[in-house]
């Protein structure tokens, strides 16, 4: 949620990385974010638990990378 709500407000999410139990938002607007990027115009609540999962493996991916670190490769993957 907090990089897709940083995503919409045009943040550079190549700096942010996500602090364990910080809380943000209330889940109405969680829920809106989410139904705003699953891809799915209807979607079940098992294609939004799939999309959360999978958006969450990846970001936690890509956070513990070395090649997403902007200290590591600074402006060599400008935009990647």
């Amino acid at each position: 949620f907090q990089y897709l709500k940083r995503f919409d407000q045009g943040y550079n999410l190549d700096t942010f990385c996500y602090k364990a139990r910080s809380v943000e938002g209330n889940p109405a607007e969680c829920l809106q974010q989410f139904l705003l990027h699953c891809g799915i115009v209807d979607p079940s609540w098992s294609e939004l638990r799939n999309f959360t999962w999978f958006l969450n493996v990846q970001l936690r991916d890509c956070e513990a990378s070395v090649f997403c670190n902007p200290e590591f490769v600074q402006d060599t993957l400008q935009g990647f």
